[in-house]
């Protein structure tokens, strides 16, 4: 493509600060031109593009199996087996009590067979210790986990990620932004005159920043524009 100007990469890369582009540069999808023209030609479209990578990288940490998983994966293969086992050891001992008649038909009454009382039993067995939860609970907790910090931009690799967050001790924060506005401004400023020189002095400020795009420069601009009553500036020369 062709032209110049400044684009907001921050969905990408968390840095708020405009980056320039000059005939040449990549751009990337989703991300914001702020000032001037471009003509961009499209090199990647559909699964491609930046945007579709991240997408297929919250879903493959969504699906994506840590050790705690794996562990309870196979505990709960061994355990639907000992339920089982559990489960027919009760049917067959409460079907033997019950035709022996140690058990009063009180508890089962006339219309309820003995073998079908016993299966209450033995069903009740497999309902209250079914694995369920213990497969279902790391699988939605990374799910749940990656899916909120996706949502509020921070991508996770994984659920090995999430299951040594606990022993993290010190986060480092590198991009301007995560932790601040993101948008520089003036935020000090000693002049060695006057009130009516400063004002003075904030309008050719002002004036030779009026035309500027930079953000260091509209910031200063900005400011003057408050140092200044009426903030009508001259155009730039």
């Amino acid at each position: 493509g062709g032209g110049e100007s400044a684009v907001d990469e921050s969905m990408m890369t968390g840095e708020s600060m405009p980056v320039s582009k000059a005939e040449g540069s990549g751009v990337v999808c989703g991300t914001v031109n702020m000032h001037g023209v471009m003509t961009v030609k499209v090199t990647k479209v559909g699964g491609e593009t930046a945007l579709a990578q991240i997408i297929r990288l919250v879903q493959d940490a969504q699906a994506s199996k840590c050790e705690v998983q794996k562990l309870a994966d196979v505990l709960s293969g061994h355990f639907v087996k000992v339920v089982l086992l559990i489960a027919v050891l009760t049917f067959v001992t409460w079907v033997s009590i019950s035709h022996q008649g140690m058990v009063e038909t009180v508890y089962f009454g006339t219309e309820l067979h003995p073998t079908v009382f016993a299966l209450v039993f033995a069903m009740t067995v497999l309902v209250i210790a079914c694995p369920c939860a213990l497969g279902l609970a790391t699988p939605t907790a990374i799910m749940v986990g990656t899916g909120v910090g996706a949502k509020e931009g921070v991508l996770i690799k994984g659920g090995s990620a999430l299951e040594i967050a606990n022993k993290v001790t010190a986060i480092v924060f590198d991009k301007t932004g995560t932790l601040t506005e993101g948008k520089p401004s003036v935020s000090s400023h000693w002049f060695s005159a006057d009130e009516d020189a400063e004002a003075l002095l904030w309008l050719l400020i002002g004036a030779a920043e009026a035309n500027s795009e930079h953000p260091l420069g509209r910031a200063v601009l900005q400011r003057a524009k408050a140092g200044v009553s009426g903030g009508a500036w001259p155009p730039a020369p």
